[in-house]
């Protein structure tokens, strides 16, 4: 059969009106870029944006991310969920909303956390998103399951954002230890490709579609390589695979000698 063809995107940092900079480049032109990069290369399924969609967290910028999505991609569906520079109440003002939460199809059960602590860099997950999980889980123990979030459940090795990973992690791997049906976990917030696992859980990291931070450095750097996407196909025996593509042969004007954002 045809495997589920999910896309991740994430840590877009869109303003709401155009031009609106991360350390010198220009958001809404990567943005763009990447969305045509994924129309020339998939055919998606689902998208997926794992947060900090906004750089100011305002409507506009909500709106103005659902019509660039919708310019190359009109009917696919689309989810969301917040990250540290997001605001849910704002996100859940748009026009045309997203789905948020949960989502199942072609027998896999996806499930949305918001990991943000409201003005602060850091994540954790408050008591009741983590019940939410747990019921999610229980009430689909034999369907494989894919969990996205916005801050890294793990440390990534770059201790200058690691300090800003999910704080309760433990309570979450406490209850998803209990379901075999958990295959992957993917977030954004670190602007950098990861992999790694724990147990039978693997886990990623997807790179932003803007600016790209150097990995495994304890000091904040700007790293050169291109903005990009992640690409997941998942298979209804419960395997998937899984890729990052990125953006190519492009130059953009990006303060490389930042030390910090």
């Amino acid at each position: 059969m045809r495997p589920f063809h999910l896309l991740q995107i994430t840590d877009c940092h869109l303003g709401s009106q155009p031009g609106e900079q991360l350390l010198g480049l220009d958001t809404d032109e990567s943005f763009r870029d990447v969305l045509q990069l994924l129309k020339t290369r998939e055919t998606p399924d689902i998208i997926v944006a794992s947060g900090d969609i906004s750089n100011d967290s305002l409507v506009p910028s909500y709106e103005r991310f659902i019509a660039f999505v919708r310019e190359y991609f009109p009917t696919t569906p689309l989810a969301w969920l917040p990250g540290n520079h997001d605001d849910p109440t704002n996100m859940d003002l748009v026009e045309e909303l997203p789905i948020e939460a949960h989502y199942q199809a072609a027998g896999w059960n996806l499930i949305f956390l918001d990991s943000r602590i409201p003005m602060e860099e850091g994540g954790d997950l408050n008591p009741d998103e983590l019940l939410r999980l747990e019921a999610e889980l229980s009430k689909h123990a034999d369907v494989p399951t894919l969990i996205f979030l916005h801050h890294q459940i793990v440390n990534v090795g770059s201790a200058w954002v690691d300090q800003y990973a999910v704080r309760n992690n433990d309570l979450f791997f406490d209850i998803i230890d209990r379901f075999d049906n958990v295959k992957a976990v993917s977030w954004g917030h670190v602007h950098q490709e990861f992999s790694g696992r724990r147990k039978d859980v693997a886990l990623y990291a997807t790179p932003s579609t803007c600016v790209q931070f150097v990995p495994n450095q304890d000091e904040f750097q700007v790293h050169r390589v291109m903005p990009g996407y992640r690409s997941f196909r998942l298979y209804p025996d419960g395997s998937f695979t899984t890729e990052v593509h990125r953006i190519k042969d492009k130059a953009y004007s990006i303060d490389f000698e930042a030390k910090g954002y």
